[in-house]
């Protein structure tokens, strides 16, 4: 292989300790952020490798130029299938990379500049089906109460239910996070972007979730605990979404059979999307709405609630009334092409 250049060297650096520093412990709430800037990357330098020829000897500020930038994307729709959305996803997250690559080194600042006069993919904005009322009442009285796993499920929706939060939000709850025994009973939520919010609780919530900490959970439960957490890792780890998920579709298809506006093919989401919902329908404030579902803007919370243009103005109206993980640094390890060079997984086939 041919000799790193001093400009490799010094990008070859700034990936390694973006992933490895800056992402784990200033931007990423969440592994899947993390996941999903490191995935973006590879992808990235994997394109530069296999369809522009570079490598440690010739990787320069120019390879991120806009028209490598655009050329990248239509090669992620037209060579890997990926969707408007996540090609929407990917850019994002190179955007990310650039930024901090231009506040950390000057030579490299006018690139994100570049970077964010790339038009984004036209989408099609996809709309969640929601649920009635009845359906939710039906999806409540689907799980077993007489198992383990029945009893830990209806706590589970019923938090969801009552909190409209993020499926992420939940499964990472910890128990420190439960104020349960205040005069108003609340969870502390860490949203997108490590936001923090209270959700107060209903008493019917409060009584289900004291009654499953005092089974799930020791005598004395430990803060760090995760409050729904997987039966193989114990209390210190998570629930996986996809075990979620397949539980909600066990127990959608036997609502649908007491209620027809059950969907079969449930996913968390819809829940968090129908509270929100109900919200409106009995009149809550869309302030109110916006701030319970961790939006960062009004107009977000119409969007996502599908509002008309007659909703729209009524809601409006009621403004008036009221982790470090190690990562080796592969640029001075022996190095076996450009993704090895950058410290970023080989791009999957």
């Amino acid at each position: 292989m041919k000799k790193a250049s001093k400009e490799s060297c010094r990008i070859a650096r700034h990936i390694n300790s973006w992933l490895a520093e800056y992402v784990p412990s200033q931007k990423a709430c969440s592994d899947h952020t993390l996941k999903s800037y490191h995935y973006a990357l590879s992808l990235y330098i994997g394109f530069l490798e296999t369809e522009k020829g570079v490598d440690p000897s010739n990787l320069q500020s120019e390879c991120f130029c806009r028209s490598y930038i655009e050329e990248w994307l239509k090669w992620l729709m037209e060579q890997r299938k990926c969707s408007p959305e996540t090609c929407n996803n990917r850019l994002a997250s190179l955007r990310v990379f650039l930024k901090y690559l231009g506040n950390r080194d000057i030579s490299f600042l006018s690139l994100s500049q570049a970077a964010s006069q790339v038009p984004r993919r036209r989408t099609c904005r996809k709309k969640v089906n929601g649920l009635s009322k009845k359906a939710v009442q039906a999806l409540l009285s689907a799980p077993d109460i007489t198992t383990k796993t029945g009893r830990r499920d209806l706590v589970l929706f019923i938090v969801m239910y009552n909190t409209a939060v993020r499926i992420d939000e939940v499964l990472s709850m910890k128990v420190k996070y439960l104020h349960l025994e205040a005069e108003k009973p609340n969870i502390t939520v860490i949203g997108k972007g490590s936001k923090i919010r209270t959700l107060y609780l209903l008493p019917r919530t409060v009584s289900h979730l004291k009654k499953y900490l005092a089974e799930f959970h020791a005598e004395i439960p430990l803060p760090e605990a995760y409050v729904f957490y997987s039966r193989n890792t114990g209390p210190l780890g998570k629930m996986s979404q996809t075990a979620v998920n397949k539980q909600l579709r066990k127990y959608a298809a036997s609502a649908h059979s007491i209620c027809n506006e059950m969907p079969t093919d449930l996913h968390a989401h819809q829940i968090r999307h129908a509270k929100a919902s109900h919200w409106l329908e009995d009149g809550m404030n869309i302030v109110q709405i916006s701030f319970l579902l961790g939006h960062a803007q009004i107009q977000t919370t119409m969007e996502y609630l599908d509002i008309t243009t007659e909703q729209e103005a009524k809601a409006l109206a009621t403004l008036e009334d009221e982790n470090s993980r190690k990562i080796s640094k592969k640029w001075k390890a022996g190095m076996d092409g450009l993704a090895d060079f950058c410290g970023v997984h080989k791009m999957k086939k």
